[in-house]
């Protein structure tokens, strides 16, 4: 595979995530709290459910793809640009297991606003990492 191809496939994995996580930072955790406290557990059941098939397989690959073009790009890349879109990755990954996990079990519990109000404003972390990855991409593509 080419190293443009590489670069192309990581952009296109990068892309989808980031215009996910933006509809998800913007317009569906915010509306977490206008869910009726009744509706919630079968909500916040179907919402993970639903989820986790929209975003564990792309963030899989994409993990796979930084990877492989940090390798392959290590002599290539202006200024460890390929270890820098990997270290994107691996932040996503670390506040998607280490703060919105557990959030979200916090809130398998119930409704909990206060639980809602920190996944809203903790997953900023996640939605400006993958669009910096998006957008160093993007001008690596240049």
């Amino acid at each position: 595979m080419t190293l443009r191809l590489l670069l192309l496939l990581n952009f296109a994995a990068a892309a989808y995530l980031t215009g996910l996580i933006w509809t998800v930072q913007v317009v569906h955790y915010p509306s977490f709290g206008l869910v009726p406290k009744a509706a919630w557990p079968a909500f916040h059941a179907a919402h993970t459910r639903r989820m986790s098939f929209v975003v564990m397989a792309p963030m899989v690959l994409e993990l796979a793809l930084a990877g492989w073009l940090a390798w392959a790009g290590r002599a290539v890349l202006p200024g460890g640009a390929g270890w820098w879109s990997l270290a994107l990755v691996g932040l996503v990954w670390a506040a998607t297991f280490f703060i919105a996990v557990p959030f979200h079990n916090r809130l398998e519990g119930g409704f909990d606003y206060i639980a809602i109000d920190g996944l809203t404003r903790t997953n900023w972390l996640r939605t400006l990492a993958w669009t910096a990855r998006a957008a160093l991409l993007g001008w690596l593509l240049a």
